[in-house]
């Protein structure tokens, strides 16, 4: 089937590094889509999402039942009368939903929610939100064993695939926004009937979904990932991210416009991270709204997205490309550094004056990671805090470019060293590295966890380290920011050590670093394991696949480590080389259980010499 490159209006499947798109599935999700009334005909969809989130061991028709009975209060939110709020309404229809939760002993004893029925209404909301689990072990939608007989269900309108993927992509997802399920879910049915109407359903189907799959899990990491910060730090951090990001995406727009822009989304993503989601879509309905009105002194990157109906153009604008970088050459820098009113600002409106610098350092800068901004702007605060106590504070932070310039030029020099080293060791030797060096930071995680963590970091630099210098930077700052997110909210749900403790709380815009510097918990004091517990000698392994095979030298790994985690990094590589030529020799023997029997012990005896030594 005849395929063209994407076109700028769908901009945000460039986020997936999609570079073609079938038209037909982009038609079929158009005209789906403009032949509504955005909240009045999802408005039953956008309800199932809020349940969907919250209950997440619930059947399919458990949820539908739940909808069914809070629909007829969510249809008072679209016929409002011009005094009334729409965040009132949605507020009254998620205090009513965490009611009949909570009236149904039997549903709040299922979810483990009796602990939240017992508080009041704001806490009882708060208790809700921590139950939520991300990416929980549910089944896979993206799996179709049999593309025919869906095929057949879709033509005889026995299934909504549409109304299916919501409710398994609401689950898996709680903090997944409400408006991209909604522009996955069009995609997703338009996918299906699409692939229904190919020749060959099933390759069609693992194309189409892929796509879809890969897009959903990544912007639900960061979704996720901006409710941590709204949650776990103070409202300052979470306008300062929204802003940066905002002034990336719009250099030109003045000040005061990015400033009351940033407002409203930080506000708009907290109704969303906490699961209000007739509130979420009838927000970012608004904001888009606004955003298209005033795109003349916003962007002019937005142009084919505001063409797009809602939701897709919601989704556009989001993931849009960073419009041109204006001239700013008659307005240095130099200002927030070589100014004598530098310190008189500080002090009068420090949070505004600080907002002013993140922006004018932003717009100049669009090629720098967020987090590499918020380290250049938590700098600049310290700065001045220091000299601006002093009898002649311009002498002191007149020193402030050459500031800004170390933590970038460090926070760049991380990043090619990490780089240089997996170049250097190549991809499977990188991750062994990365879990020795995790392990001894972080011992108390179970040895699967750490293959996890580290995998993910792993695969960061596979995508990241091929890249331009300037891309490869901000893309590896960009995806370490959301892994340590991750392995933060492990922290937050059972601690691991103080030294991870320090680094997840002390400073988001450093948290990289600190988890670089991080050094051996020297506290941890592992369970005694001899070596044949650590190491198993099995004809099973010979069994193995591939992909297990690397997963039982790295469990071996990290346990040996968590038993001497004094000992180098040659010594833990030693006894894997070891097990891996023994693996080979003793699977290619005719008799491989005798073969671990008689030759395992070398293997054993250096692993002993090791945990004794």
């Amino acid at each position: 089937m005849k395929t063209v490159k994407f076109i700028s209006f769908l901009v945000f499947f460039s986020y997936i590094k999609c570079q073609t798109l079938q038209r037909s599935l982009l038609d079929a999700a158009m005209q789906y889509i403009k032949s509504q009334n955005y909240l009045e005909e999802n408005l039953k969809d956008i309800t199932s999402i809020m349940v969907a989130q919250f209950l997440q061991k619930s059947t399919y028709k458990e949820v539908q039942t739940i909808v069914k009975e809070l629909v007829d209060l969510a249809e008072k939110c679209k016929t409002l009368k011009r005094h009334e709020s729409p965040s009132e309404c949605s507020h009254h229809l998620m205090t009513t939903f965490l009611e009949h939760i909570c009236n149904d002993q039997g549903m709040a004893d299922k979810h483990m929610f009796s602990d939240c029925c017992n508080i009041n209404n704001m806490e009882r909301h708060k208790c809700f939100l921590l139950h939520k689990k991300d990416d929980a072990d549910y089944s896979d939608i993206f799996q179709i064993p049999n593309p025919e007989q869906i095929c057949e269900m879709v033509k005889e309108h026995q299934v909504s695939m549409k109304e299916r993927y919501i409710y398994e992509t609401s689950r898996k997802h709680p903090f997944l926004f409400g408006p991209t399920v909604l522009t996955m879910s069009a995609c997703y049915e338009t996918a299906i009937q699409s692939c229904c109407r190919e020749e060959n359903k099933t390759e069609c189907f693992q194309i189409k979904l892929e796509l879809i799959r890969k897009y959903t899990r990544e912007i639900s990491l960061r979704h996720h990932h901006l409710c941590e910060i709204g949650i776990k730090f103070n409202h300052k951090l979470a306008k300062a991210v929204e802003l940066v990001l905002l002034t990336k995406k719009q250099p030109k727009a003045n000040f005061s416009e990015i400033a009351k822009l940033t407002m409203v989304i930080k506000n708009l993503h907290q109704t969303c991270c906490e699961g209000n989601t007739v509130a979420c879509v009838v927000g970012r309905s608004q904001l888009m709204n606004y955003t298209c009105s005033k795109q003349a002194v916003l962007s002019s990157k937005i142009t084919p997205c505001c063409e797009l109906p809602m939701p897709f153009q919601g989704e556009c604008i989001i993931n849009s490309e960073n419009d041109d970088k204006p001239d700013l050459s008659s307005l240095p820098l130099s200002r927030f550094t070589e100014d004598q009113f530098v310190c008189e600002q500080f002090t009068d409106k420090q949070d505004e004056f600080l907002q002013e610098f993140l922006y004018e350092y932003s717009r100049r800068h669009p090629e720098l990671a967020v987090p590499v901004i918020l380290r250049v702007g938590t700098v600049y605060q310290n700065l001045l805090g220091k000299c601006c106590i002093l009898e002649n504070p311009l002498e002191c932070y007149s020193h402030g470019e050459e500031m800004f310039q170390r933590v970038v030029r460090e926070s760049h020099e991380r990043v090619k060293n990490h780089c240089d080293l997996r170049e250097k060791l190549g991809d499977s030797n990188f991750q062994d590295r990365l879990i020795v060096l995790y392990t001894k930071k972080a011992p108390q995680l179970s040895a699967q966890e750490l293959i996890m963590f580290t995998k993910n970091m792993a695969a960061a630099a596979t995508k990241c380290c091929p890249l331009s210098d300037e891309q490869q930077f901000v893309c590896i700052e960009d995806s370490a920011k959301l892994i340590l997110g991750a392995l933060c909210r492990r922290h937050e749900a059972e601690p691991i050590n103080v030294g991870v403790g320090r680094c997840c709380d002390d400073s988001y815009a450093f948290r990289k670093p600190c988890f670089d510097d991080l050094q051996v918990d020297g506290t941890y004091i592992s369970p005694p394991l001899s070596c044949d517990q650590v190491i198993s000698l099995k004809g099973d392994l010979c069994k193995a696949q591939e992909a297990e095979f690397q997963t039982e030298k790295q469990k071996i790994l990290s346990n040996l480590v968590k038993q001497k985690l004094y000992a180098t990094q040659m010594q833990f590589q030693s006894i894997i080389v070891d097990f891996t030529h023994l693996v080979e020799t003793c699977c290619q023997a005719e008799k491989s259980e005798k073969c671990f029997q008689e030759e395992g012990s070398k293997l054993m005896e250096k692993c002993q010499s090791l945990l004794e030594g």
